[in-house]
């Protein structure tokens, strides 16, 4: 009470200076010229808006950034306006007449630019045809074509109707000829862009003439009226302030006084709180490298810290981590703790009123209330608890005066509650970093177990190749001698592209461990989803068809078609094994066209063009609670099922920039969307699996070294049917020996894979022996192979292993072009 009367006058002089600055200062004044240069600027700037109109419309300017920033510059100028304006009722009359003029210019200027950018294109398309049909053998085009160009000539000068009907009529004119076939595209396309150009012509000239009648000052000197109205009335009002800005500033003297005495009390607290939120840094610090085993010491001497702060005797902090309770003391030396303290205090705390900040504060205790009696016969004289939020059992903090005197009073413990949540989360945080050490170990270990399996999967694939070589080999060989276009032909053809999709799996799965960037290429779905068909065809159980509705458009996207491949496989055999009754698989693909970002599943698509693949089936379907796990991987619904095949098919999609979105209800069957992003649509060239006659050769000697005697006679019977004479060798020493007992008797080598890595090796040995030989390396991934250590073992071409008769074919043919090119420029080089 005995402060009211400050704070009255305190309250007192605020107001009063309050009132006489904003009355003597005129601060408004700031607000009319911020209003006086935003209308500036918006007369500017409709100007501006007008002069690039009229660039724009003569051709002189070929983009409309310009008249986009003079744009936005008005609409600012006009928001300017409007948040000056405040409540002015005056002024916003004003300014809605503003806002409505600069809407219709705006609105003009819109129409503008959509009709001028349709104006320009045609005028381009105009001249190209009508230069075009200048140069026409036909003299009726000609003298049509030049009519007709000048008459538009003229419409570009004057719109008026007598101009567009002379446009009218030569339009017509030419129409009516009897053009040349081979200029009649171009006489159809001159005459579409001329009539747009008649239309466009005076639509724009008619929005320009709008334009230039909007733009006057009428509504800029209205409001340029209010404005300096409301300015002069500001600074008379000013200067009647200004004689009570002297009387009042005497009044502030003996309130500097009265609040120096006010200041001062106030520094002390705040020296207090410093001192002791210097201590709560002191114990943050403590705790940042604390650790698990260490933690019970760092907490001890927090609390030391802390009860030095208040004059505490004891101090304990006691927390439930988990299931575990964790309990910390300090005292005084020859001051002991009572027995069951302060556990306790974790069921005397919740009972006692702690506010709304969880903290009980009695600097001495009182004997007659029943809560302090109970502290007082553990022997506390004076008690400070800090709480857990809500008065929760979880965690106590608690300081306690035990001989005979009193804590010391402080108005501010509330900061306490800083000190309470710095030693809980460090008590957590230590608990968590074991836990997590603990689980780190746990990944360790399982970390070395994956990599296990990636070794085993590796030579899996590694033997899994030579199979699928054989298979290709075998395959290209049978092909030769047999007629094409038959049914063994055609069972061959997709014998050999299984295979090729065997052989790039198996290049995925060599390159996982490396989590390199797959190979992708431009991949026709009609062609893909037809390969797949051969493939479903053998898999399908008998009572489910397989159906295929495609749109009229050509799908194209970017990706690996072995992984796109395994995507539709999936997603079909899901679905066959779903079906119990008979029933039919439908796929279909469709193009959209997305404007805007669309949430697809959990991923987020667009905008651009996607290409969507649906597979639906008819059978039982899903309901919510499985919908939401199906993704996940090794959940399965299927006793002999893997819970791998949608998990797959998820992360191939993703990884390709894609989404997957799936629609089921039990008894109502299920669709799979995939959308992956499309290319342009442009039909790409089917692959070539046989051999280029071009790329077949003359009876050139290749030397072939592989340690796998059956591979090599496999091989040897390959370069035999493209026209080759092969040499085969199993040990590089023989090879190497041949090469110097005759250097020109081998035109090309052929290195194939050797396991563990040591081709390379053996192609470096063999070009020492022989440097102009051209090599070539045959092998499962070239991920791993730099440029530099293939520049220095003499490498000239790469192709996959196992061999494909076509890619070998092309490498043999350019590597003897090179090495003929190259056995010339020595030779000139000798010879000069």
């Amino acid at each position: 009470m005995k402060s009211a009367p400050a704070v009255i006058s305190v309250a007192f002089v605020l107001g009063l200076l309050t009132w006489l600055l904003l009355h003597g200062l005129n601060i408004n004044s700031a607000r009319y010229d911020s209003q006086l240069r935003a209308l500036g600027d918006f007369t500017r700037f409709e100007r501006g808006m007008t002069r690039e109109v009229l660039t724009a419309r003569a051709g002189l300017s070929r983009n409309y950034d310009a008249l986009v920033n003079m744009v936005n510059a008005y609409d600012d100028a006009l928001t300017r306006l409007r948040d000056t304006a405040g409540l002015d009722a005056e002024q916003t009359r004003v300014i809605d007449v503003l806002s409505a003029r600069a809407d219709r210019q705006e609105s003009l200027i819109e129409r503008f630019k959509s009709r001028n950018a349709l104006l320009q294109n045609s005028f381009a398309y105009f001249g190209l045809f009508s230069d075009r049909l200048a140069a026409s053998e036909s003299r009726p085009v000609v003298t049509a074509a030049s009519a007709l160009a000048a008459a538009m000539l003229r419409l570009t000068l004057d719109t008026s109707d007598a101009a567009a009907r002379q446009v009218e009529d030569r339009l017509e004119e030419l129409a009516q000829l009897q053009a040349p076939p081979a200029e009649t595209d171009s006489v159809h396309a001159l005459l579409l862009h001329g009539q747009m150009l008649h239309d466009l012509l005076p639509d724009i000239d008619t929005i320009l003439k709008t334009l230039v009648a909007e733009s006057n000052n009428r509504e800029q000197d209205a409001m340029l009226a209010v404005i300096l109205k409301r300015q002069l009335a500001a600074r008379a009002s000013a200067r009647k302030t200004r004689l009570l800005q002297y009387i009042t500033s005497l009044l502030l003297l003996s309130g500097i006084i009265y609040f120096g005495m006010l200041l001062r009390k106030r520094a002390m607290a705040l020296r207090r709180r410093a001192a002791f939120e210097h201590v709560i840094a002191n114990i943050s610090m403590l705790f940042i490298n604390s650790s698990n085993d260490g933690i019970d010491a760092d907490v001890e001497m927090a609390l030391r810290q802390l009860a030095g702060c208040i004059g505490a005797d004891r101090a304990y902090f006691a927390c439930v981590v988990g299931t575990t309770m964790h309990t910390y003391r300090w005292s005084r030396d020859g001051i002991a703790f009572e027995p069951g303290w302060p556990e306790r205090v974790l069921s005397l705390a919740p009972r006692l009123d702690g506010g709304e900040d969880g903290i009980v504060y009695i600097p001495r205790m009182n004997a007659s209330h029943p809560h302090d009696a109970m502290l007082t016969e553990a022997g506390v004289s004076g008690w400070l608890c800090i709480m857990a939020a809500y008065g929760s059992r979880d965690g106590i903090l608690g300081f306690d005066a035990v001989r005979g005197g009193a804590l010391t009073y402080w108005s501010e413990v509330s900061l306490f509650r800083m000190a309470f949540d710095a030693i809980g989360n460090a008590i957590r945080r230590a608990r968590l970093e074991g836990e997590k050490e603990r689980l780190q170990a746990s990944l360790q270990q399982a970390a070395r177990r994956m990599e296990t399996i990636g070794t085993f999967a590796s030579g899996i694939a590694h033997n899994f190749n030579n199979i699928v070589g054989a298979i290709l080999g075998h395959a290209e060989m049978a092909d030769a001698r047999v007629a094409p276009g038959s049914r063994p032909a055609a069972s061959l053809a997709e014998i050999r592209r299984a295979g090729e999709r065997a052989r790039e799996l198996v290049e995925q799965i060599l390159g996982f461990g490396r989590r390199g960037e797959g190979r992708r290429e431009r991949v026709c779905l009609r062609t893909l989803v037809d390969e797949t068909r051969s493939l479903l065809a053998a898999s399908l159980p008998s009572h489910v068809t397989f159906e295929v509705d495609e749109t009229a458009d050509i799908a194209i996207v970017t990706g690996e078609p072995a992984q796109l491949q395994q995507v539709i496989l999936n997603l079909c055999n899901n679905a066959a094994q779903a079906m119990k009754e008979p029933g039919r698989i439908e796929l279909r693909i469709k193009v959209h066209d997305l404007v805007k970002p669309l949430s697809i599943g959990r991923s987020e698509v667009g905008p651009g063009r996607f290409t969507v693949i649906s597979v639906a089936d008819p059978g039982p379907g899903m309901d919510e609670a499985t919908l939401e796990r199906i993704f996940e991987p090794f959940f399965t619904t299927r006793p002999d099922g893997n819970g791998l095949g949608l998990a797959t098919v998820r992360e191939i999609v993703e990884q390709h920039g894609g989404a997957v979105a799936v629609q089921s209800r039990p008894d109502a069957g299920t669709r799979f969307d995939i959308w992956l992003p499309s290319g342009e649509p442009v039909e790409p060239q089917p692959a070539q699996h046989g051999s280029d006659p071009a790329f077949l050769g003359a009876g050139e000697t290749v030397l072939v070294i592989d340690t796998d005697r059956r591979r090599l006679l496999r091989y040897e019977e390959i370069l035999a049917a493209l026209g080759y004479e092969p040499v085969g060798f199993t040990g590089l020493a023989e090879a190497i020996a041949a090469c110097r007992a005759a250097h020109a008797r081998f035109d090309a080598a052929l290195v194939c894979h050797l396991p563990g890595g040591s081709s390379l090796d053996l192609a470096a040995a063999l070009h020492d022996a022989a440097p102009a030989l051209p090599i070539i390396l045959a092998a499962p991934s070239t991920r791993d192979l730099a440029m530099p250590s293939l520049k220095t073992s003499g490498i000239t071409e790469l192709v996959h292993h196992p061999l494909a008769s076509a890619e070998l074919a092309s490498a043999l043919a350019r590597s003897l072009v090179s090495s003929a090119t190259s056995g010339r420029l020595r030779r000139a080089a000798g010879a000069s």
